[in-house]
């Protein structure tokens, strides 16, 4: 009993203290069990009720891409990203969001993260909507679009783009650059627009080119991602203001001075390159000798990095 309380307290302190790769999955994971549950009631009891939770789910969970009644449940361009119907596309695209979620944490933020997973996934379903109203090969085609593959490719292509040079192990075996595997995959969905195969290939194609051009400017209050990442604080602000009766999400204490521990725009800018340079190095310095070759202090600056939410 002790064990399994302690497994609780371990996964409740990820949750709330660990990285957003994590978190991510977790959700991925609640709302996959939750449709398998739902499944296995409406198989078992068929009739009304399996047709009833059949379209509950792929009302609730899908992304419809056809106009007309994507405005009568806009929220699936949220509550897609984060739902899988069949267990192989669900372990194929967590293993994905493990491998590419951790590296990116490295080098950015949780929160820079959650913002281009977020808008990954809704501009890859914005382009396969408009792409099965455009071209004739998807005429009487109504397709209801699940997954987080949109969302992936964002961060893996933005990931690739940054850090190009950047070498991982293939299969734990094959050293491969990191853009040489975004220009597969890349190509991949690329020659196969044109196939009614089941697959959103312009999820894909949508989640990439957002991904490419969310590192444009990337210091810059101009960014992307930047930009959005106002929109959702102020979205989350109301949210937990609404849910707090209105009281503040935090105070800030200045320590007795004036200025306190405020920063201005300049000295903030400066040291976010300084920590950058240094991220750059010791990510080079793996990619020569691998990641064992880092001291300790050196793996606990990158540890911090990952930590820090700007």
């Amino acid at each position: 009993m002790s064990t399994q309380q302690a497994y609780i307290e371990d996964l409740k302190h990820q949750l709330k203290n660990g990285d957003m790769t994590i978190r991510l999955i977790f959700i991925n994971t609640i709302v996959f069990l939750f449709i398998g549950i739902l499944n296995v009631i409406g198989n078992l009891t068929l009739g009304s009720t399996q047709a009833f939770i059949t379209n509950f789910n792929e009302t609730i969970f899908s992304l419809n891409t056809e106009p007309s009644k994507f405005i009568l449940a806009p929220w699936g361009l949220i509550t897609s990203m984060f739902s899988h119907f069949s267990f192989f596309h669900f372990l194929m695209n967590m293993l994905m969001l493990f491998f590419s979620g951790k590296m990116f944490e490295q080098l950015f933020s949780r929160k820079r993260l959650l913002n281009t997973y977020l808008l990954g996934g809704i501009v890859g379903s914005i382009f396969e909507i408009i792409a099965r109203s455009i071209f004739p090969v998807f005429q009487n085609v109504n397709v209801g679009v699940v997954g987080a593959s949109g969302s992936i490719m964002a961060i893996f292509i933005a990931l690739a783009l940054y850090k190009p040079n950047l070498q991982v192990m293939l299969f734990g075996v094959i050293p491969v650059k990191l853009i040489v595997l975004a220009a597969v995959f890349f190509g991949i969905d690329l020659f196969a627009l044109a196939k009614n195969d089941g697959t959103a290939h312009f999820v894909h194609i949508g989640g990439a080119l957002l991904g490419a051009i969310s590192i444009k400017n990337i210091n810059s209050p101009s960014n992307l991602i930047a930009l959005f990442q106002k929109l959702t604080d102020r979205v989350f602000s109301f949210f937990t203001k609404f849910g707090k009766n209105n009281k503040p999400v935090f105070t800030v204490k200045t320590g007795g001075s004036a200025r306190g521990n405020v920063k201005t725009d300049e000295e903030f800018n400066y040291e976010s390159k300084q920590r950058q340079v240094q991220v750059d190095v010791i990510l080079d310095k793996i990619a020569k000798s691998g990641y064992e070759s880092l001291s300790k202090a050196e793996k606990q600056f990158l540890f911090d990095q990952s930590k820090n939410v700007r």
